[in-house]
């Protein structure tokens, strides 16, 4: 399925490899680059695996660094990640196969297919929970993520995950919240999923992922078995700390399957994003169905979210710029899929060291620019084009406390937060007045009152934990 190596394919890889984005400060964004090797060494990455996705086909794939800092094993293209989050979509995956069969409702209350566990109530509110609701982060479900069970911890079946009970290490599973109002993202929701598949097949749940979706795509090397079976240990990477300290044990095991389990390789998961390719174009003896796939990649409860999948804002009519992406974190993992609904364009990363792809942020866009991805790189440089008009009402000094403001700036029609005593972080708009950071897992979100719609205060959110800045002082764009 690889492209055959040729020299301007070789040339291509080099120029990826060379040609690192480092989008951390204004005055540097465009200048400054570094290599990916570079960029390994400098903020501790052991090791880094990649597969492009051009023309509908797994163009290259390539490892780098090692599995291990002890080891020193190599990273190959066969070595086996932890997919952390990206678990849900191919989780996802199998639930839509069997609404394509028959076998489920996207749309029916999801109690009445438990069997062995159900979502409960309050003595005066009974919820109403779907599939659609729990795949597009709208069932209102507790337990944001999962730390997973280090090697010498007991594992819990899902039972006790769902319930809270020891040896889970989580909170108790439960909605608090009304079903279909509001995105919130939920791990919690996955492991209902994981229950509910194994109710309706009768399976394990390695199994019948196995049969459903990764046999099928052809993601042979994967698996969702956890703990891992030995006889794929040698092929692992083994996670790591930030300073490239190996976790304990190796890495953690994950009773929430369906939520973080997968282990797999980015050519894997690129065979799963071309399965979903095929399925938006409607080919014949695809994974999913056309129609349940425009339902896959159509945003749900928000603009920005479909069933298990981030959607950039534009494009949604016809596909065209239109990407679906997802990104993965474990301990001592983190990985990210982005690809294009029909432009057979797309791209898996994954690293084995928290916080990798925030280190190697200049990855994707160094891939999306030699491969000339539509959409994805504005003409200046990486910075996000926004919406100026929404934008320059957000531009402005928010303080938090005494002596400590974020500040809003405005740099070739993109806007920056500089936080007091840091650099500035590139803001990416998700909705009209919902930014994420780059380089850092967290959120903006901008807040308007009045008749007039004035700016007052900003969101920032991080670690599940919101705080509220408000505005003082307005200033001009540069």
């Amino acid at each position: 399925m690889y492209a055959e190596q040729t020299s301007d394919l070789a040339g291509r890889i080099n120029r990826i490899e060379q040609n690192l984005f480092i989008p951390s400060r204004i005055s540097e964004y465009s200048a400054q680059k570094s290599s990916l090797l570079d960029a390994m060494e400098r903020y501790g990455v052991p090791g880094v695996s990649v597969a492009v996705i051009h023309q509908g086909n797994i163009e290259w794939a390539k490892g780098y660094g090692v599995q291990d800092v002890e080891t020193q094993v190599p990273v190959t293209i066969d070595t086996l990640f932890q997919a952390a989050s990206i678990s849900k979509p191919v989780t996802a995956a199998a639930v839509l196969r069997l609404v394509d069969a028959g076998q489920l409702d996207l749309d029916e209350d999801v109690n009445a297919t438990l069997r062995t566990w159900k979502i409960t109530g309050t003595q005066l509110w009974q919820p109403r929970v779907t599939l659609r609701h729990l795949l597009c982060h709208g069932a209102g479900v507790t337990v944001h993520g999962f730390h997973g069970y280090a090697h010498d911890a007991a594992l819990p079946a899902i039972e006790q995950v769902l319930a809270g009970q020891r040896p889970a290490n989580t909170d108790p599973i439960r909605v608090d919240t009304l079903p279909g109002a509001q995105f919130r993202y939920s791990g919690g929701g996955f492991c209902i999923l994981q229950r509910l598949l194994m109710d309706v097949t009768g399976l394990p749940f390695p199994e019948l992922m196995r049969d459903l979706v990764l046999y099928p795509v052809g993601m042979k090397q994967s698996t969702f078995h956890q703990p891992l079976p030995r006889a794929l240990m040698e092929r692992a990477a083994t996670g790591h700390r930030n300073g490239a300290k190996p976790v304990a044990g190796k890495w953690h095991t994950y009773a929430e399957m369906a939520a973080a389990g997968l282990w797999t390789t980015p050519s894997d998961l690129a065979r799963f994003v071309l399965a979903l390719q095929r399925s938006w174009s409607g080919e014949t003896g695809s994974l999913l169905s056309q129609a349940i796939t425009r339902q896959m990649l159509t945003p749900q409860v928000v603009p920005f979210f479909g069933l298990s999948f981030w959607l950039t804002p534009r494009g949604v009519d016809d596909g065209t710029t239109m990407r679906f992406t997802h990104p993965g974190g474990n301990e001592g993992f983190s990985c990210l899929l982005e690809a294009y609904c029909q432009e057979g364009l797309g791209a898996v990363v994954m690293t084995n060291v928290d916080q990798g792809m925030g280190k190697v942020e200049g990855l994707i866009p160094a891939i999306a620019q030699e491969y000339n991805w539509p959409g994805f790189l504005p003409k200046s440089a990486g910075v996000p084009e926004q919406n100026s008009v929404f934008s320059d009402a957000y531009v402005g000094v928010y303080e938090l406390r005494q002596g400590f403001t974020f500040t809003i700036l405005k740099q070739a029609g993109s806007l920056f937060l500089k936080p007091t005593g840091q650099h500035e972080l590139a803001l990416f708009p998700e909705s009209e007045t919902a930014y994420r950071l780059n380089g850092i897992d967290a959120t903006v979100t901008f807040v308007k009152e009045g008749l007039q719609q004035e700016v007052t205060s900003l969101l920032f959110k991080q670690n599940d934990i919101e705080i509220a800045a408000k505005k003082r002082v307005s200033c001009p764009s540069t």
